[in-house]
């Protein structure tokens, strides 16, 4: 695989609280293929031991560096990791996740194909409290408006960042990575997945995104939505999307008045009572 070897790479890890996911994270950047990297770890003010394992990480190898900041969010995490780093190439990882060795190699060498890739990314697996191949939808600009399609692991360059207002700091809740996927690719560039599992998500009962309730999931699309709103407008119209849900209604009434529907929830209705004696 051809990849320039003077080319650097900086690696972005926000913690708060992740002391005992730490080391597995680091561990993976640590053994990757190619050398040629920094990673910057930022500690949003976290009470237990991030500090102490950052630390031994700082003092055994001289590309990982430790900044402690007050808790201010992930988004401003990420951007003041970005700003005291100085390569070519961003990759940001949560310190609850992993990497493949191979994953900077191979997402640089992709980048290097041509002056017009935006993004590289890679398939993905879970672990943790839930595990096997993470199916996310294939990209398209129109789709990612809709849902987030691509996870925070993700290589960019740093003068496509420079053109960008960085990640907003005041989406606290979530969705700020999907929120700077739009805002970095919405004047075009090219998304390339590598078919090849390279990132590791892991899978928590408590994570930021999985308490999200319909209220703060709305709230966040709104403040997307506004935040990108002529990119909307150029990929939806209103008249477009009432019809569209037309249309989804039409068949679900349809399929709630067919016969399979009916002996379906006859068939399901002994099931759900014996559920219910053991659910308080």
């Amino acid at each position: 695989m051809n990849v320039n070897p003077n080319i650097r790479v900086s690696v972005i890890i926000p913690c708060y609280n992740y002391g005992s996911f730490l080391a597995e994270c680091l561990d993976s950047i640590k053994s990757q293929s190619y050398k040629q990297w920094e990673c910057v770890i930022v500690d949003n003010a976290s009470t237990d031991n991030t500090k102490e394992v950052a630390l031994k990480y700082v003092d055994s190898d001289d590309r990982i560096k430790y900044i402690y900041t007050d808790v201010k969010g992930v988004s401003h995490a990420r951007n003041l990791g970005i700003k005291n780093t100085t390569g070519e190439y961003i990759l940001p990882v949560d310190a609850d996740d992993k990497i493949s060795p191979y994953l900077i190699e191979k997402a640089l060498a992709v980048h290097q194909q041509t002056k017009d890739i935006a993004l590289v990314y890679s398939d993905a697996e879970l672990f943790g409290n839930s595990s096997g191949k993470w199916v996310l939808p294939e990209y398209s600009l129109k789709n990612l408006l809709i849902e987030n399609s691509i996870f925070c692991t993700a290589m960019f360059k740093r003068s496509d960042f420079n053109t960008t207002q960085g990640y907003n700091e005041n989406m606290k809740e979530g969705f700020e990575d999907w929120d700077f996927w739009i805002e970095l690719l919405k004047s075009g560039g090219k998304v390339v997945k590598i078919p090849e599992v390279l990132f590791y998500y892991r899978i928590r009962k408590n994570s930021r995104n999985s308490v999200l309730d319909d209220g703060k999931q709305l709230r966040l699309r709104e403040i997307i939505y506004n935040n990108h709103k002529a990119v909307y407008d150029a990929n939806f119209s209103i008249p477009k999307l009432v019809y569209e849900n037309y249309g989804l209604s039409t068949q679900l009434n349809s399929i709630k008045q067919s016969k399979d529907y009916f002996f379906g929830k006859k068939l399901m209705k002994p099931f759900r009572f014996i559920k219910s004696l053991f659910v308080k």
